[in-house]
């Protein structure tokens, strides 16, 4: 029974010389395997020798052992993990056969101990519903076990914090959950952590330890509670060896501070001495390795150095220059990765290294992972990437979950289409967008109607029963694939997972994950394919965990559901490289490294190296600064973490025996400007000739090293050549290609038959540029016909933005219909509100003049109702939302008529139609427009308002467009095309009034907007209620445009002063018109109306013509592509040539009107020269 030590430097030999003393041990002195006596320890038992190495080593530990070994095999050496050793003994002494309960067990058991103490922890009670909480309760059970805390010592840490309030009230609550926890496993279960204390028990009784050299290489520290094993082994054992890394000329039994370089070392040897001490185990001779001739660095100088002066209190810069450790810069992560691949490609070609030789650790895996996975890929790199994988979004996982939720969620639209999109639902993607279209339309929401035969069309569908059909097949298909979860809403834990398997199981779900696996290993993807095929697995094991721990429980679906997902934010997938001749990537804590030539550290930047403090957990790091002074310990504080993280960067940089490179970025992912680590200061001062490269800045051709790779500065040189921005030199440092360099390039893909294609592909794009051919004449006519149906809205869209006008009303596409009461909903609400009131109106015997107010309420609220029960199914009543919307639009409605009213009772027009659509006059000229001898265009559309005043050789018409926004009337937009509406509203009812008096001349007085609106009115005095009227109807005030002709104003306001509050009109002191007047003169309506006329024309035949330009439009602050559904689809982009849009220049009323002439001719000419407007 004695303990020894192992001291030497990394590189020094350490493992080796101790291997070649268990190997000899192993043997005779003469070489032979042991056999008879000299195999038997002093009990006459043959001895063992194991060796414990952490999990990554054990099979390279076991391949270097059989190397080394004469007989190239080690028959009574073994070479296990901590946990290997623990299985070893506990499966040779037998007892009791307790469940071991892993991390996935624990967070189950805490989930269910939580949910019942929910009331009883004030401080940590509110957070347990969020997701990953509770893994963060299980990660500080777990440390109170690994450092050997009972829930005594956790209530003595909390009664150290009773002055720090936040953090007593923490520990009071995480002492209640690890007792809960405790008497919730005791008798049933054993944890990981207390697997060591059953070990420590059990030694004892194993007849494999007694006489036994136990090893333990490669370890940094161990836990308390594993150097409680590790005395009991001493005290068992024949020899304990343990292996330390020490720096060369240390003292090993000298403790030093904590900030030292080999502290955790020392502090290491201080432990288990003074354990030793305890056991009454005797020190054996500890042997210390030099650096010899055939240590790691005996041909490398400079990487010796490194090792000998890195993180010393007085180091030696390094004396002459050296090539072995090179630091280079790039601008971003992903360029570090690249040039690190350029550099790999290098070595393997040039010294002949294998892939193997290489390894590349990184400050941050989580930064590099994507870029080595991608970068490496692309260049051919075999790479293994140490780490483990979450299955929280593996589509298993949110199958099973997304399923779950929609019971607990009523059938919600969005758990049904999680559900479907999850990837394992058995319907194809088709299907499912059908069947969400569907959805969306109606507002499907709810269990009880997923189960019933969906029953309403929508306007698609037409008549046909086939399509509704279709939907409800779809519906059938999913519910019965959801049968076997339904059931009560509280049960047994076991009667949960018994439904559960029984889903997977009916829908075929593991053969679904083989096919899947298969199609990963097909294309190449072997990591995702290893992790679909181990997915089902696990889940089964979780759930058989959940059986056996929480079986009996009565739990509600909800419960079941937390405790499901926190199993599953606990199982990690592991993968194992795929091939032998591979690089290893990993974390410079995590991954260990043995026997490698070459080194890559990316990612040398500051936040990486020290990395960033965490949070800590739920016991932040400032808590633990706080609890080191207590006599109990924990895991290390952030201080302490950072100089444990100096001790993995010093093992990690003298691990490579030839070449050391290491990186950082100028920016991060983000885009953000990131520094260098101090590690670079630290590498610089250490090694004064050390410069930063920058390879990114090296000649292009010299960084083209696989077909792949070339493809990238292609395409920079076209881009560079079309723009006109490429270096015209014999050839240019920098990332873009010179014009030689790039010719070259161009020129050796081009005549590559398996590279053309890809070739002519990236000279399309690097010379696409927007030509517009339009369609031919009868593609034209095939798509819209001989007679265009027309409403004017179509002109204007086509005004706009000709390619939209294609897409909407040539390929009809439209948006997704949705289940809800909008914007655009709500105009058409008011215009149907509106003329049902006219119609109420008419059969009630009142006038506009005349109704009652408490009449005109009663009506608007009985014509609202009716509109709300047949409008869009049940939409107004779907929600508290649009109820409110009814009210608030009834309220609105009922100030609209009164207004209207008001402003009739001032002026002596008299309402004549509502709703007149121009279906009522077949022969109108107005809307029944010849485009050529063949081809012509019908109008479509309905006058909201049409008033009329008669005098006894005139009729005077007015019309009013009602609209739910504040359109404006625009002048110049009416010449551009796109404010079309009123004039030709006017010109149809201006002849339809011509048919019904043939004897009087029809002249038009206003065209007008009405704002149906509930206007806001602010005043810093009190008003009366007549007050308040006037005001409203001031700021409802119709605009638009009228005629100047002062009989015309007296018949629209007679009780017009200064200002109007019917009509856009106001009136100066001397009698004109104001400059905020909205007034025409008789010829200038005249001249609108033929300009209006011919507009239609003109657009009509460019339809018919053909032309679909992708041309929106641009006026000031107004653009067509703002509001455009078609925008994502269309494919305009102004930073391709070709592409532009329309630039609209401001037009006054003058510019407007000439410009009119100028297209209509000297017929409609009324301005001669200059023209003063009103």
């Amino acid at each position: 029974m004695s303990l020894r030590f192992y001291f030497g430097p990394s590189g020094a030999g350490k493992s080796y010389q101790l291997y070649r003393e268990i190997i000899a041990r192993s043997m005779g002195q003469d070489g032979d395997v042991q056999t008879g006596k000299e195999a038997a320890g002093q009990d006459g038992r043959k001895q063992n020798f194991m060796i414990v190495v952490p999990d990554q080593f054990t099979m390279q530990t076991q391949q270097e052992l059989v190397t080394m070994h004469p007989c190239e095999g080690i028959m009574n050496i073994d070479v296990l993990s901590f946990g290997r050793l623990s299985h070893r003994i506990l499966e040779e002494v037998g007892g009791e056969d307790i469940p071991v309960l892993d991390d996935t067990g624990k967070s189950l058991v805490l989930q269910k101990v939580a949910a019942g103490l929910k009331d009883q922890l004030p401080a940590l009670g509110g957070y347990l519903h969020r997701q990953g909480y509770i893994h963060e309760v299980k990660s500080a059970v777990s440390e109170f076990m690994q450092y050997g805390l009972s829930p005594e010592d956790v209530g003595k840490l909390t009664e150290f914090a009773v002055k720090r309030g936040a953090l007593h009230h923490k520990l009071k609550d995480l002492g209640l959950l690890y007792q809960s926890f405790l008497d919730y496993i005791r008798g049933h279960f054993i944890t990981t952590e207390e697997t060591l204390d059953l070990v420590c028990k059990s030694l004892r009784k194993s007849r494999l330890i007694p006489g036994s050299v136990i090893v333990f290489d490669g370890f940094t520290g161990f836990t308390p509670i594993q150097n409680r094993v590790i005395q009991e082994l001493m005290r068992l054992a024949g020899e304990v060896i343990v292996t330390v890394t020490l720096g060369q000329g240390e003292n090993p039994y000298e403790l030093d501070g904590e900030q030292k370089l080999f502290y955790l070392s020392k502090k290491t040897v201080h432990d288990l001495s003074a354990l030793a001490g305890q056991a009454q185990v005797a020190r054996g001779q500890d042997v210390v390795i030099h650096p010899g001739p055939c240590h790691r660095f005996a041909q490398n100088p400079a990487l010796q150095s490194l090792e000998q002066n890195l993180f010393r209190s007085h180091p030696r810069p390094y004396e002459g220059s050296q090539e072995q450790i090179r630091l280079f810069e790039a601008d971003t992560p992903k360029e570090e990765v690249h040039q690190a691949g350029l550099y790999i490609l290098s070595l393997i070609r040039q010294q002949g290294l294998q892939y193997r030789d290489i390894a590349v650790i990184t400050g941050s895996l989580e930064t590099y992972a994507s870029h080595v996975e991608t970068e490496f890929a692309d260049m051919g790199i075999p790479c293994y990437i140490d780490r483990t994988r979450g299955i929280a979004l593996n589509p298993m996982t949110e199958y099973i979950k997304s399923a779950l939720q929609l019971f607990l969620q009523d059938f919600s639209y969005e758990a049904v289409f999680h559900y479907l999109r999850s990837g394992l639902a058995a319907l194809e993607l088709s299907e499912i967008d059908d069947l969400e279209n569907y959805v969306r339309e109606t507002g499907i929401r709810g269990l009880k109607k997923w189960d019933q035969l969906f029953t309403r069309k929508t306007r698609c569908m037409g008549e046909e029963e086939g399509p509704l059909q279709r939907i409800n097949e779809l519906r059938q298909r999913m519910m019965d694939q959801l049968l076997p979860l339904k059931g009560e809403r509280q049960a047994q834990a076991a009667v949960y997972v018994n439904r559960l398997y029984d889903f997977l199981h009916d829908n075929q779900v593991q053969r679904r994950l083989v096919k899947m696996a298969a199609e990963f290993k097909t294309a190449g993807d072997l990591v995702r394919a290893r992790e679909y095929e181990q997915i089902y697995r696990l889940v089964m094991e979780l759930l058989e965990q959940i059986h056996g721990l929480l079986g009996e429980e009565e739990i509600t679906r909800q419960e079941f559901y937390d405790i499901l997902e926190a199993g599953f934010g606990e199982i990690q997938v592991g993968t194992l490289p795929q091939n032998v001749d591979r690089i290893l990537v990993g974390d410079m804590e995590r991954t260990r490294l043995k026997q490698i030539k070459v080194l890559f550290f990316l990612g040398v930047n500051d936040g990486n190296i020290p990395k960033s403090a965490s949070k800590g957990g739920i016991i932040s790091d400032m808590d633990r600064e706080f609890l080191k002074d207590s006599k109990l310990e924990l895991a290390p504080t952030p201080r302490q973490q950072m100089f444990i993280q100096r001790l993995y960067l010093y093992l990690n940089l003298t691990k490579p025996s030839r070449q050391l490179y290491l990186s950082y970025a100028r920016m991060g992912n983000d885009g953000k400007s990131i520094r260098p680590a101090y590690l670079v200061g630290t590498l610089k001062r250490l090694f004064p000739d050390l410069e930063t490269e920058h390879p990114a800045q090296a000649p292009v051709l010299s960084q083209v090293v696989t077909p792949r790779e070339g493809m990238r500065y292609l395409a920079q040189g076209l881009r560079d050549y079309v723009e006109g921005v490429m270096e015209r030199s014999e050839g240019q440092v920098g990332e873009e290609p010179g014009s030689r360099e790039f010719f070259s390039l161009y020129a050796a893909y081009a005549g590559r038959e398996e590279e053309r294609e890809m070739v002519d592909l990236l000279h399309r794009a690097a010379f696409l540029h927007y030509r517009e051919s339009g369609l031919s004449r009868a593609v034209a006519r095939a798509l819209y016909g001989l007679q265009l149906e027309n409403s004017v809205s179509r002109l204007e869209t086509y005004a706009a933005c000709a390619y939209r006008h294609f897409l909407q009303y040539g390929l009809t596409l439209r948006e997704r219909e949705e289940f809800g009461f909008e914007n655009v909903d709500m105009g058409n609400a008011f215009h149907q509100v509106l003329d049902a009131f006219a119609g109420r109106l008419t059969e009630s015997g009142y006038t506009w003049f005349d109704f009652p107010e408490e009449w005109g309420d009663q009506a608007v609220e009985e014509a609202m109702e009716q509109f709300a029960a047949e409008y869009g199914g049940s939409v107004l009543y779907a929600s508290a939302r649009s109820a409110y919307g009814i009210r608030r639009m009834a309220r609105i409605l009922k100030r609209t008529v009164r207004a209207l009213q008001r402003q009739l009772q001032k002026g002596s027009f008299v309402p004549d139609a509502h709703e007149l659509s121009f279906h009522m006059a077949d022969r109108l000229e107005a809307v029944n427009i010849a485009l050529s001898e063949q081809e012509k265009m019908r109008l479509t559309g309905r006058i909201d308002r049409v008033d009329i005043s008669e005098s006894e050789d005139r009729v005077y018409v007015k019309i009013i467009d009602y609209k739910s926004g504040d359109r404006r009337f625009d002048l110049a937009a009416l010449y551009y095309g796109l404010q079309l509406q009123l004039v030709v509203y006017m010109n149809a009812a201006m002849e339809m009034e011509a048919r019904r008096h043939p004897d009087k001349e029809i002249v038009p007085a206003a065209m007008l907007y009405y704002h149906v609106t509930d206007p806001m009115v602010e005043s810093q005095v009190e008003l009366s209620p007549q007050e308040i009227n006037e005001q409203i109807l001031e700021q409802l005030r119709m605009n638009g445009v009228v005629c100047g002709e002062e009989d015309i104003i007296q018949r629209l306001d007679r009780e017009m002063g200064d200002k109007s509050t019917v009509i856009p009109v106001e009136k100066k002191k001397d009698g004109s018109y104001s400059a905020r007047s909205s007034v025409m003169s008789s010829q200038e309506l005249g001249l609108v109306s033929a300009y209006v006329s011919h507009k239609v024309r003109q657009i009509g035949q460019e339809i018919l013509g053909g032309h679909k330009e992708v041309n929106p439009y641009e006026k000031g602050s107004n653009e067509a592509c703002t509001y455009c559904a078609y925008k994502k689809v269309c494919g305009f982009d102004p930073g391709i040539p070709g592409y532009r849009r329309r630039l609209l220049k401001e037009l006054d009323r003058q510019e407007a009107f000439e410009s009119m002439e100028e297209e209509l001719g000297d017929e409609h000419r009324i301005y001669a020269g200059s023209t003063e407007g009103h």
